[in-house]
């Protein structure tokens, strides 16, 4: 597959027009995640709207990024940084055959204290 194929697949896949980012950074500074990050959430954004998909993939932020959607929220154009970093998340998986969850491996994890958000977060996050 092309860099530019690539490109396509993970906006198609984010639903997120990179375009209409004006790269003001407030999706950064609402992630909790952003001091685990070696790429924030904007920078995810820009970078796949130059073209730049092998240092996203490479990325460890990846793996930091909490799912949580503060910066989906934040956002005043409506870019999704976080569903950029999920499709690029859910390529690596698809590209090394694997899938980092399964349903049978989360009930010896549960206890009363874990909140239900969490592992419904986890789950969509690993199991793609």
């Amino acid at each position: 597959m092309t860099v530019k194929e690539q490109c396509e697949n993970v906006k198609r896949m984010s639903g997120t027009d990179v375009r209409k980012c004006m790269k003001c950074g407030k999706c950064s500074g609402r992630c909790p995640a952003f001091h685990e990050m070696d790429i924030k959430p904007h920078q995810f954004v820009s970078l796949l709207a130059q073209g730049r998909i092998e240092e996203l993939l490479k990325s460890e932020a990846i793996w930091s990024c909490l799912s949580c959607m503060a910066c989906v929220e934040r956002c005043p154009r409506a870019v999704a940084p976080a569903a950029v970093i999920e499709a690029v998340r859910d390529t690596v998986i698809r590209a090394q055959g694997a899938n980092g969850m399964k349903a049978e491996d989360i009930p010896p994890m549960v206890d009363e204290l874990i909140p239900q958000q969490l592992l419904m977060s986890a789950y969509r996050k690993y199991n793609k």
